[in-house]
């Protein structure tokens, strides 16, 4: 019995890996990608086995790694011209460290059971204090994972801890997020968490987390994670019996099932809609920790964007933010494919690479290699793309890294527009549902021509907008690097 149960799940395995690859080659530009953004392997030792879970670039022009064996790692010349790594062990004995900061000295460390400050008192380079700032939470099952931001400004970390196996609530404050501040204080700041991936500031400096697809979660998205806020999975919900909980009020009423995301906002006063839906295998399957572009123009014409990870297809994807009406909503965008594991954490060095790393152990992943750190790096060349896509009144505004072509930007024919939404509900994900056609009724290029603005008819509130811009042109002739982008929309601006 075991061994044909050990067959079975061998062969769903091998059938994941091969939807994963199938599924992502669908962006099928990574050798047109390279010519503006080139991946550059960093050797490191294969001894150290290394598995990345956390990344912090430190002053002093090091590395910081934080990795699923528990160590912290300390890597000189990973940001050189040619690198040629050279790492020293900090810390070990910790658990699957998913978030790393930095600050006075001092390393906070994120693990499954606690979140840790760690001190070199001698200057050995080695640790040799742990702090236990907050272990509130209750740890029972490998599966339960608890994700880390770097050290906010005023010294706080933001931990996101995610449910027993991403389904059950066996542990105390699963599904929950903290503030833990520098004093060791754990302010709950929102609950219905399921699985996140990572948890950090976007470019606004407001705290987001990246959430998985699965129950009460059509898809892979970006989430704000509001004060009070319900993310939407009720199963955390008897950790309100707890005394922390009570600074959260009242529990929130039970969702419906089945419904939908917007149905259920107006229905359930603390629910928080997805900010940024990222359609599953279209773009994310598993998407992880993100980064904010202050690069200043050092990684190309993205500068104060989101730059995020995916786990199962192994690469990189852009997003945008905005707050309309109180509410965040905005886009996402392919950006780089082939990376060689599955990615579980990036951070932009202070030479404007964006470093990546992860591991291919757990889950079926596009990227074979298991253990690997490497970095993406802009050529100089400015690649033909959607630079971003914002919300008005009556349309969009779509912004181009290049002036378009006015001819074909003019042309309504060119902006090819769908909109769906997904199912809310208790069960795993959520086909694309609800499928409408808006229509963009004019098409008006800036002067410059780095902007279009498009009157659309028939917007959907609580969908996702589908861009395929196949059609449009560069002033050159030629077309976008990347023809699609996605754009959540839950509020129209007045």
């Amino acid at each position: 019995m075991k061994r044909a149960l050990a067959g079975l799940l061998a062969g769903l395995a091998v059938a994941a890996t091969s939807r994963a690859q199938e599924l992502g080659s669908a962006w099928g530009t990574a050798a047109a990608e390279a010519e503006y953004y080139r991946i550059v392997q960093v050797p490191v030792p294969p001894e150290l086995a290394l598995e990345v879970g956390s990344f912090c670039a430190l002053p002093d022009g090091r590395l910081a790694i934080g990795t699923r064996r528990g160590e912290i790692l300390l890597v000189s010349g990973a940001f050189d011209e040619r690198p040629e790594a050279r790492v020293e062990r900090f810390a070990s004995g910790l658990d699957e460290v998913f978030g790393l900061g930095f600050r006075d000295g001092a390393f906070y460390a994120t693990q499954q059971t606690e979140l840790t400050r760690i001190r070199d008192r001698d200057g050995d380079g080695r640790a040799d204090q742990f702090e236990n700032l907050s272990d509130v939470w209750g740890f029972a099952h490998y599966h339960e994972f608890a994700w880390g931001s770097p050290v906010a400004p005023d010294g706080s970390v933001y931990v996101v801890l995610g449910l027993s196996e991403s389904y059950y609530y066996r542990s105390p404050y699963r599904g929950f997020a903290f503030q833990i501040t520098p004093d060791g204080r754990s302010v709950p700041i929102a609950c219905g968490i399921r699985s996140a991936g990572g948890v950090a500031e976007n470019e606004h400096g407001v705290m987001f987390y990246a959430e998985s697809q699965g129950p009460w979660n059509g898809s892979c998205s970006l989430k704000h994670l509001k004060p009070g806020g319900f993310m939407g999975h009720p199963v955390c919900f008897p950790a309100f019996d707890l005394p922390l909980a009570a600074s959260l009020g009242q529990r929130p009423l039970e969702p419906q099932t089945p419904s939908r995301l917007r149905t259920e906002c107006e229905r359930v006063e603390q629910l928080v809609p997805y900010a940024v839906v990222f359609p599953y295998r279209k773009m994310g399957q598993s998407i992880t920790t993100f980064r904010v572009d202050r690069s200043a123009g050092r990684f190309g014409p993205f500068t104060g964007q989101l730059f995020l990870g995916d786990y199962s297809l192994s690469v990189v994807m852009r997003a945008t933010t905005e707050l309309v009406d109180g509410v965040w909503q905005g886009a996402c965008y392919p950006f780089r494919e082939g990376f060689g594991t599955g990615i579980l954490a990036v951070e932009f060095s202070p030479q404007g690479q964006l470093v990546t790393g992860g591991t291919n152990r757990g889950w079926p992943v596009r990227g074979n290699r298991q253990y690997l750190l490497e970095r993406l790096e802009w050529t100089g060349r400015t690649p033909f793309e959607i630079e971003r896509i914002v919300v008005r009144p009556d349309g969009f505004l779509v912004s181009f890294t290049r002036p378009v072509d006015p001819a074909s930007a003019a042309d309504g024919a060119n902006w090819r527009l769908s909109s769906y939404t997904h199912i809310f509900q208790e069960g795993y994900g959520s086909p694309e549902v609800d499928p409408t056609t808006p229509r963009v009724v004019r098409a008006e290029p800036a002067a410059d021509g780095r902007s279009v603005r498009l009157t659309v008819e028939g917007m959907v509130l609580g969908h996702v907008h589908e861009f395929d811009l196949a059609g449009v042109r560069a002033q050159d002739g030629g077309g976008l690097l990347h023809t699609k982008a996605y754009y959540t929309l839950n509020r129209i601006p007045r």
